[in-house]
């Protein structure tokens, strides 16, 4: 038997001896009894101190501000999110007291710039915004609409319109390509702008005879990828050739 056989069956004897004596020893009497965890884990989760209350526990006492906060912006967000675990204030309300979170860094750490986010969240620079000023300043935290709606793109749309910025397109106007109707700035989900959905919608601006200054990009539309919407090619935000 050639030596290399030999090295590799030591080899793999030495690791199942070694899975069977881990098992043994360190994998938990009550693995696999119930299913593929820990059975015990269920008595130790158990036995835990509860610490959250529940926003039914808070909706027996605050139905005013459960009232407005279901109306609001903020419905999806639960009480103890910003006010920290409450199990104890439900069971001794007059002496312990919930977080209110006051400082001006607690709410940027939703609502502070990041790209990771969904588009259409509101972002801002907490540098730029406001500066110095606690957030609760200007907005009900309960129902935070803004003291008047955002007037600008990049409110909620930070990540495009920062790619926008270092782009060609830098100085078009966004209702340029999107029909906006003036409710989506109150309400975003419920009226959302347009997107372009033809070649020709670019083709006003880069087509060999569109009517526009002779500084940009022109193409034939008829020979230019045909068949293929320019957006397959070229980014909007950012349209670089490729």
């Amino acid at each position: 038997m050639p030596k290399q056989v030999t090295r590799l069956s030591i080899l793999f004897l030495v690791m199942i001896a070694g899975l069977l004596l881990a098992r043994h020893f360190l994998v938990p009497p009550t693995f696999g009894k119930v299913g593929h965890y820990r059975a015990a884990a269920v008595d130790a989760i158990a036995a835990r101190e509860v610490k959250y209350a529940g926003r039914q526990a808070c909706m027996l006492c605050h139905e005013d501000i459960v009232k407005v906060h279901s109306r609001a912006r903020h419905q999806t967000v639960g009480c103890e999110v910003c006010h920290g675990p409450a199990a104890a204030h439900t069971n001794n309300p007059t002496e312990i007291k919930p977080e209110a979170p006051r400082r001006r860094d607690f709410c940027p750490s939703c609502h502070g710039y990041d790209p990771s986010r969904p588009t259409g969240f509101p972002q801002i620079d907490p540098v730029m915004h406001n500066p110095l000023q606690a957030c609760i300043t200007c907005h009900q935290p309960h129902a935070p609409e803004p003291p008047h709606v955002p007037e600008q793109c990049s409110a909620c749309h930070g990540e495009i319109a920062r790619t926008k910025a270092q782009s060609p397109h830098a100085l078009l106007a966004c209702t340029r390509c999107h029909e906006t109707d003036k409710k989506h700035n109150d309400t975003p989900r419920q009226k959302l702008p347009s997107k372009p959905a033809t070649r020709e919608f670019c083709g006003g601006c880069h087509a060999k005879d569109a009517d526009s200054p002779k500084y940009i990009p022109r193409i034939d539309l008829a020979s230019h990828g045909p068949g293929h919407l320019c957006w397959e090619c070229h980014y909007p935000h950012d349209p670089e050739l490729k």
